[in-house]
């Protein structure tokens, strides 16, 4: 089978950093992965930019919680657009719902028509949608590049299944992208079963510094264990 990529969830530039050494294909910016992500800072698109080569998505994501935003935080979404562009990134991630679950297609559609000519990722908003079919039609008909997606599922492995299906439905328009609970000792199992092309996790791991808090770091070890786990596939 072709190569699967692998994009990792980072932070920082520091992670951003492990994330390319440890053979990740890309990544994918955010702040407050703990809380599902939102959106990096200009600072950290910059420096992000500034330390590593390979492509860099941002999440544009205004606050923690539901997918359903007002007037406002669209504004500052398109502002957090323009950021990412003037970062000289490579792509947005983006989802917006309406009240009824749908894909809110008004405000996805002005979104991605601001972020071009980066690309454009609708992220797990996907997996809250009302009936992942509907919001795939959705999404192709505003010719998004890419899709996150556990298949409605707690995780990738569970939801491995659906996600073949939804990778069979979009017969080639959109990529779709297993997410959720992405690990090197399941990934075989995701790939196999839900013949996507890409993967996306964390791999990420608590530092603790002397005398403070711990905090979450991107492992240059596990990035590398999970992409040595994809490059075994079809042997």
């Amino acid at each position: 089978m072709p190569p699967v990529l692998y994009e990792v969830c980072v932070e920082s530039a520091d992670d951003a950093r492990a994330a390319a050494r440890g053979g990740a294909a890309r990544v994918e910016l955010c702040a407050g992965i703990l809380e599902g992500g939102t959106t990096p800072s200009l600072g950290a698109m910059q420096t992000a930019r500034a330390v590593v080569a390979i492509p860099i998505v941002a999440l544009i994501r205004p606050r923690p919680g539901d997918f359903v935003y007002t007037d406002e935080e669209t504004l500052a979404m398109e502002r957090d657009v323009d950021a990412a562009k003037a970062a000289k990134l490579d792509g947005v991630a983006l989802g917006s719902l309406d009240r009824a679950g749908a894909v809110d297609v008004e405000r996805m559609g002005a979104l991605i028509e601001r972020a071009r000519p980066l690309t454009v990722t609708f992220h797990r908003a996907f997996d809250r949608a009302r009936d992942l079919r509907e919001a795939l039609a959705a999404v192709v008909a505003l010719g998004v590049d890419r899709v996150l997606s556990s298949g409605g599922a707690a995780d990738a492995l569970a939801g491995a299944s659906r996600l073949r299906e939804i990778v069979e439905l979009a017969r080639g328009r959109v990529t779709v992208i297993a997410a959720g609970g992405v690990r090197p000792e399941n990934v075989r199992r995701i790939v196999e079963t839900s013949q996507v092309g890409e993967v996306h996790g964390s791999a990420s791991a608590t530092r603790i510094p002397l005398g403070f808090d711990g905090r979450r770091t991107t492992d240059e070890a596990r990035v590398r264990d999970l992409v040595g786990a994809l490059a075994s596939l079809g042997r």
